[in-house]
């Protein structure tokens, strides 16, 4: 069933059809909900009656498939309905059904990628507070560089996860306004009320895939974060480093060496940084030279956000279960912890304190450490940042996470 064979009269050939045909089940309770919605609205304006309204309402939420049949979800609901639904599209488009129907869609994907960064962020924060005393060389330039502790750097990892909180809380007040209303492009003449969050223009309501790309950007964004996070990971589990042992239940074998123990979970999330900004790239392509208003383009939104929700679902799941069951072998981080060099920097300030010039402390202190006579300073150990640092940042964390 089509929903526009009034006007084409001949049946289109088996490869156009199989072209154009859209791969969106995924979208059916979404689709659903937003039709439900569209009905009351009817119901308001007189065009179905309570009892009509109240059949719909029933038969919408006993859906539970789209035939593949079907061209789309939108035909495959109103078949569906049956008689009834031959008056549903009344005062709507596909253009303005499917708009709505993505923009649930994503404000649902949000609220869920909200929930597995939280979940993710609670197991990593669990670590840092266990680790809180446990000393690590911090690295720039992939060099050592100073002490810290493990905790410390755990609770890096903690504050890129709740810039993506933030990401995908914007994008989810983007898709919370209503396109339902604006019809084909223009509107409808027929009575029907207005939803209170309604988008203002109705060309941009049909056309706008905005918030579809904000949260691209958040997916892309956070899978950049998994990647950073999980190269660390696979640095620290190698003979190597040896900082940490990857758990069983998180790791796989090899099918030729019998002694491997791999980090594949890790550099999957390493990888699938990449595909999360092709994505993003890809869309932002598709949209970038369309007029106004409503262009089948717009179909090639829905694989890209579909298969997005489902990386973000997987890959924050697995490596909770990664980083929960990773065990750090504190002797060999606070062997590499023990280098005299990482406490460079503060015998220059610890100099600084006594009056002498930043810079000529600099100098100072780099000289002895290329005539290979430097001495840390035997004053007071570092306290920052310290356990109790770490400790009092963990609480923070988690009373934000709520």
């Amino acid at each position: 069933m089509t929903l526009w064979s009034g006007r084409v009269g001949k049946e289109l050939a088996p490869d156009v059809w199989e072209f154009l045909k859209a791969q969106d089940a995924e979208l059916l309770p979404y689709d659903c909900k937003a039709t439900a919605r569209h009905a009351r609205r009817l119901a308001a304006a007189g065009i179905l009656t309570d009892d009509e309204l109240a059949e719909v309402v029933a038969a919408l939420d006993a859906i539970e498939s789209v035939d593949p049949a079907d061209e789309d979800v939108h035909s495959s609901i109103e078949r569906q309905l049956g008689p009834l639904g031959r008056k549903i599209h009344a005062g709507r488009s596909r253009n303005d059904q499917v708009a709505a129907a993505m923009r649930l869609y994503v404000e649902d994907a949000c609220a869920e990628a909200v929930d597995a960064i939280r979940a993710f962020a609670r197991v990593v924060l669990d670590r840092a507070e266990a680790e809180a005393e446990t000393p690590m060389p911090g690295y720039t330039h992939l060099q050592r560089a100073q002490p810290v502790t493990v905790g410390h750097h755990l609770l890096a990892w903690v504050e890129m996860l709740e810039r993506d909180l933030a990401r995908f809380g914007f994008a989810a007040k983007q898709a919370r306004p209503s396109p339902l209303g604006a019809g084909a492009l223009a509107g409808s003449t027929l009575d029907l009320a207005a939803p209170p969050d309604q988008v203002r223009n109705s060309l941009d309501a049909v056309a706008d895939r905005d918030f579809a790309l904000d949260y691209l950007y958040g997916c892309a964004m956070l899978h950049s974060h998994l990647s950073r996070v999980g190269e660390e990971l696979i640095l620290w589990t190698t003979s190597e480093f040896g900082f940490a042992r990857l758990p069983e239940e998180a790791a796989t074998g090899s099918s030729m060496m019998p002694q491997k123990l791999n980090p594949d979970v890790a550099e999957l999330a390493r990888g699938k940084a990449g595909t999360a900004l092709g994505r993003l790239t890809g869309l932002l392509a598709v949209l970038k030279g369309l007029p106004l208003a409503y262009d089948r383009d717009l179909q090639e939104d829905k694989e890209p956000v579909f298969a997005a929700r489902r990386d973000v679902r997987s890959a924050l799941g697995a490596l909770g279960v990664l980083v929960a069951g990773l065990e750090f072998d504190r002797d060999r981080l606070a062997a590499a912890c023990s280098d005299p060099l990482l406490l460079a920097t503060d015998a220059a300030e610890a100099l600084v304190r006594e009056g002498v010039a930043f810079r000529d402390a600099h100098e100072q202190v780099a000289g002895s450490v290329r005539a290979g006579t430097f001495e840390p300073p035997p004053a007071a150990p570092r306290t920052a940042p310290g356990p109790g640092d770490v400790r009092s940042a963990v609480v923070a964390a988690r009373d934000r996470l709520g």
